[in-house]
Order: structure tokens, then C-alpha cells, then sequence
């Protein structure tokens, strides 16, 4: 029969593990604030790097309408720019909080998840900034001129503006994520090779889809991040199939090994 002593020991290990992620979670935030706090104090030089595919396509001027407008984009940048300096750490105290619960295999599966991680949403975010931003905000632009008559320019908001930016560079950095996202399915048993490479022409027609949703409105922008996703898609698959052979030589090496050692009948 249970008894109440029982219950309690029963309780006690999840109320450790309540108490640890707790102070994860302080120790993530504490990090976060801090972060933001230097990054306001350089707010100015951080607006500078994210104007600059602007100045890159011709346009130096940005315009505000509210008066307070221009204050909260700044608290709103020195946020952004506080939680990309602040990760490591916060990523840092999530896997301190996961890995106890792991084998040493599954940590060693896990590590090269980790260095991709943000290689891969360094590469998208570097992309987007260097490449994405300025070759779309040329072609946005160049749309004034004389039109009708009435001559057209450009004067975009530095709130709309750094929203645009914000949202390219986390856009493409995320979606660079889709290589860890099908090996950790893979590796969990969710989906197979074979499978994704029969899914092919469903995974493209996904693919644009995202694009489409996730970039402003131009043709340009969206193939941009439509075109470099198809190409993961395609390397991650080319990934599996060379894993997938090494696993079979190395199987095939262990059954002769196994072959050679057993005893004569």
C-alpha cells in the first residue's frame, strides 16, 4: 500500500528539478537585462550597423511621426540586439538543465547539433544583412520617380524600417535551422531519408510557401531565402545518405569481425 512517506519522496525530485529550473530562468534573465543595458547605453552605434544596407541602397534619410516613436524603437533595438549577445548564456543554462538527464551517448549526439546551431543561423542572418537587405531595398526603391506626373520618393519610417530588418535577420536565421530540424528528426525516428527525398516536390511547394509568408512582399527577397532553404534541404539529405553509408560499412565490418572470432562449431 502506498503511503504518504512515499508520496513525498516521489515529490521531492521534481520539486529539485522545479527549484534548478527556476534559478536557470533567473540566471537567463539576469544575463538578458544586463545585455540590454549595455546594448542602450550603444544603441546609437547598433542603429548605425542595422541603417547601413539602407545607406548601402541609397537612402539616408529616416522619419518619424510620434514623438515617442523614437525612444521605444531604441529600447526595442537595444532588446533585439540584447538577446543575440545574451544566447550563449541562455542556451548555456538550458542545456546545464537537460544534459544531467542524458547518457554520455546521447550528449555526444547532441554536441554536433550544438556547434550547427548557431553557425547555421550566423550564416542566415549574414545573408540577410549583406546580401538579402541591400539587393531588395535597391530594387524597392528604385519604384520612385515621376509617376503620372507626380514625382515619388521614398521616406520610410525608422520604426517600419528596423521592424523590416529585425524580421529579415530572424528570418533567415531560423529558416537556416532546417538542416538541425530534419536530423533531430531523423535521429529521433520521426522521418527517414528515403521518406523526405519521396516528399521532395511537397517539401519545395512548403518551402516557397514559408518564403512567401515570411519575407516582404517581393519576388526578389522571397527567392532569396526560398532558393538557399531548397539547397539545405538537398545537402541534408545528402548528409543522411553518406551516414547512412558509413553505418552500413561499419555494421559490415563488425559482423565480420564477429564472423572471425566466433568458435568453430
Amino acid at each position: 500500500m502506498l503511503k504518504i512517506r512515499d508520496i513525498d519522496e516521489s515529490q521531492a525530485p521534481l520539486l529539485d528539478h522545479i527549484i534548478e529550473l527556476r534559478a536557470r530562468l533567473i540566471r537567463s534573465f539576469l544575463a538578458l537585462g544586463a545585455a540590454f543595458c549595455v546594448c542602450l547605453y550603444f544603441v546609437e552605434p547598433i542603429m548605425t550597423f542595422l541603417v547601413h544596407p539602407l545607406k548601402a541602397a541609397g537612402q539616408d534619410r529616416l522619419i518619424y511621426t510620434k514623438l515617442y516613436e523614437a525612444f521605444f524603437v531604441e529600447l526595442k533595438v537595444a532588446l533585439f540586439a540584447a538577446f543575440f549577445i545574451s544566447f550563449p548564456i541562455i542556451a548555456n543554462q538550458l542545456w546545464a538543465f537537460v544534459a544531467p538527464g542524458l547518457y554520455a551517448r546521447e550528449k555526444r549526439a547532441f554536441l554536433p547539433f550544438l556547434i550547427a546551431t548557431p553557425i547555421l543561423f550566423t550564416s542566415g542572418a549574414a545573408l540577410a544583412y549583406y546580401v538579402v537587405m541591400p539587393t531588395a531595398f535597391h530594387w524597392l526603391l528604385g519604384f520612385g520617380g515621376l509617376h503620372g506626373g507626380v514625382h515619388t520618393e521614398a521616406l520610410p519610417g525608422i520604426d517600419n524600417y528596423l521592424s523590416v530588418v529585425m524580421q529579415f535577420i530572424l528570418v533567415f536565421g531560423i529558416c537556416f535551422l532546417l538542416p538541425v530540424l530534419l536530423l533531430l528528426l531523423a535521429r529521433a525516428g520521426i522521418v527517414t531519408r528515403r521518406q523526405l527525398s519521396g516528399a521532395r516536390r511537397y517539401v519545395i511547394v512548403l518551402i516557397v510557401a514559408v518564403a512567401a509568408l515570411l519575407t516582404p512582399p517581393d519576388v526578389m527577397s522571397q527567392l532569396l531565402l526560398a532558393v538557399p532553404m531548397l539547397l539545405l534541404f538537398e545537402g541534408t539529405l545528402a548528409f543522411m545518405w553518406f551516414g547512412e553509408r558509413r553505418a552500413a560499412r561499419e555494421a559490415s565490418r563488425t559482423a565480420a569481425s564477429t564472423d572471425l572470432t566466433a568458435p568453430p562449431a
